[in-house]
């Protein structure tokens, strides 16, 4: 396995998504059988001949120079976020497949930290978008992601597989599109995980939206911004969102959701706060009078 296959398909959706008149070259004639820039057009952008960019767009990415990387990025008019995936390919195209990591483990000063922030949902997550570990107001925000019994439970695996993610989220176009998106991007960083591709293949046999989205090559940078919910507790709810990865822990990611100081979604996650807590209490009188029983 390797991830030539990948470059050879972003390079060339990339190349496709540019005209002549977006990248300044003069148009002769009116018939051009691609749709963006021919490969000679794009070579000639990036300052390499047609021979050597047509050998990257096969794939061969591996011990290619930073400034050939960066011409690259250039000609393609890419965004932070895609040079940033360009240059993930790269790197492991040159990188000897490595051995299989460990199962992640959340460690307890982690949610210890985690339940210490009481005023907005927080959650760890891994690449694939995974939960691993949540606060109370976290597990209450994502009430309905935590009906479905899988575990660990899984934001793609919500939106695509579950018919209710489409009231949860509503502009469910556009958190499927980031979705996607995000595992996009950590396949890039990481193409010889076993466990984001089983989620890839699953979710591209059981959902064609998924696999429309996926074929795009789209990546995005996922550190903040603005978070439109729809609760079926709370009803209406917008949330900031701050990222931050975790540097003991390799490939895990702290979120927090805070609302606006003031703010009608401030009310809300108060009133979700004080659900979740009469939630628990239930849960704890329940498993408490069945072990009276026993």
């Amino acid at each position: 396995m390797d991830n030539r296959s990948d470059i050879r398909e972003f390079l060339t959706t990339r190349r496709a998504r540019i005209t002549p008149e977006q990248a300044g070259l003069p148009v002769y004639g009116g018939n051009r059988r691609v749709p963006g820039l021919r490969r000679g057009e794009l070579a000639s952008l990036a300052g390499v001949s047609v021979e050597y960019y047509t050998r990257l767009e096969q794939g061969k990415l591996g011990g290619v120079s930073e400034g050939i990387l960066e011409a690259l990025a250039r000609a393609l008019q890419l965004d932070e976020a895609e040079r940033s995936h360009l240059f993930d390919l790269a790197k492991a195209a040159g990188t000897a497949r490595p051995r299989r990591r460990p199962a992640q483990q959340v460690r307890p000063s982690v949610q210890f930290t985690l339940d210490a922030i009481t005023g907005a949902p927080a959650f760890v997550r891994n690449g694939r978008l995974d939960i691993l570990a949540v606060n109370r107001l976290g597990r209450a925000l994502y009430s309905e992601m935590y009906r479905d019994p899988g575990r660990p439970v899984n934001h793609a695996r919500f939106i695509f597989l579950s018919p209710r993610s489409a009231e949860f989220y509503p502009d469910w176009n556009k958190a499927a599109s980031d979705t996607v998106a995000i595992l996009r991007t950590e396949s890039g960083r990481d193409p010889y995980s076993r466990e984001l591709s089983d989620l890839v293949g699953e979710l591209s046999m059981r959902s064609e939206e998924f696999r429309t989205r996926w074929a795009a090559h789209d990546v995005r940078q996922h550190f903040t911004g603005l978070k439109h919910f729809h609760h079926p507790v709370v009803g209406d709810i917008d949330l900031k969102f701050e990222a931050m990865d975790l540097a003991a822990d390799p490939g895990l990611s702290l979120l927090v959701y805070p609302a606006e100081p003031g703010s009608a979604s401030e009310d809300a996650l108060r009133l979700l706060g004080s659900w979740a807590a009469t939630v628990e209490q239930a849960e704890q009188k329940e498993t408490a009078a069945v072990a009276d029983k026993q």
